[in-house]
């Protein structure tokens, strides 16, 4: 499994209220398009959390070009990886497939800590029973690969939503993840406002969409966006909570607000219906 590198930017001022103020905006304006922005404003907001410091979720995408590859990946995680992570306190976690196709296969890791985050890869190599369980798999040769790469992304738990949940645990489950992506950092910020202190979590739960996790991406693609994933029964239980949604009054009102219509905030949705693998904690 993959680990990211974050470096953490200070930007206090020592200076008067007024200077600080206008160094603010002017760092927001020179960084917003990089994605500075979205990292320190989401650690700040992290770190006000009523129950402590939120989740970091890592996100990966395995791309896998054949039954082979995927038999082999299975395998994998259900008797070396999951295991290992879990030993290491990165826990649940998750491992989802599309309904129809092969892959990608996707993984999704809960890490207590950013450190937790940059020294997976090395505590992983220091377990000498993840090495043996999962040597048919780490030690696959460069002519018949164990799948074709990997891409992953960091986010951090809103301050609405600060801890992964598991709602539903049947064996019909499904979940939905689903990417929602900005024109500009100010409304992604936006959407992400929305979620968290406008309600639009609360009128999630009270219609049945119930929520694994919501999430700012701090290092990935499609920057910026938010992503966050849902639970239900099943595929007909997901319908019945859309629905219900689309019809609630408070939904109503809040998309009737100019500052938080679609339009306006949002630049693309992503919308993926997911399997989860039979071994998957979430």
């Amino acid at each position: 499994m993959t680990a990211m590198h974050v470096r953490v930017y200070d930007l206090t001022d020592s200076h008067d209220e007024r200077k600080h103020t206008m160094k603010r905006r002017e760092f927001l304006t020179i960084t917003g398009a990089a994605g500075l922005w979205p990292m320190a404003g989401a650690m700040a907001a992290g770190s006000e959390t009523a129950g402590g410091q939120p989740d970091y979720y890592q996100l990966q995408l395995y791309h896998l070009d054949s039954d082979d590859q995927r038999q082999g990946f299975d395998a994998f995680a259900r008797q070396a990886a999951i295991p290992a992570l879990n030993r290491l306190g990165i826990s649940p976690v998750g491992v989802f497939y599309p309904q129809t196709e092969l892959s990608p296969v996707y993984v999704l890791l809960r890490h207590p800590s950013l450190q937790s985050a940059a020294t997976l890869v090395q505590q992983l190599a220091g377990d000498e029973q993840f090495l043996q369980d999962g040597a048919a798999f780490l030690d696959a040769p460069a002519d018949k690969p164990a799948f074709r790469r990997v891409e992953s992304s960091l986010l951090i738990a809103f301050r609405g939503l600060p801890k992964l949940e598991t709602p539903v645990k049947s064996a019909g489950r499904i979940c939905q993840l689903r990417i929602y992506e900005s024109p500009s950092v100010k409304t992604g910020q936006k959407k992400i406002e929305m979620f968290n202190d406008a309600g639009e979590i609360e009128i999630f739960r009270r219609v049945g969409l119930s929520p694994v996790f919501f999430g700012e991406t701090l290092i990935g693609g499609k920057m910026p966006n938010l992503t966050y994933m849902l639970a239900f029964e099943s595929e007909e239980a997901m319908k019945a909570a859309w629905k219900k949604f689309g019809a609630d009054p408070d939904w109503q009102r809040l998309r009737g607000m100019d500052e938080y219509a679609d339009r306006n905030i949002l630049s693309n949705i992503t919308n993926l219906v997911l399997k989860p693998a039979e071994y998957s904690q979430i």
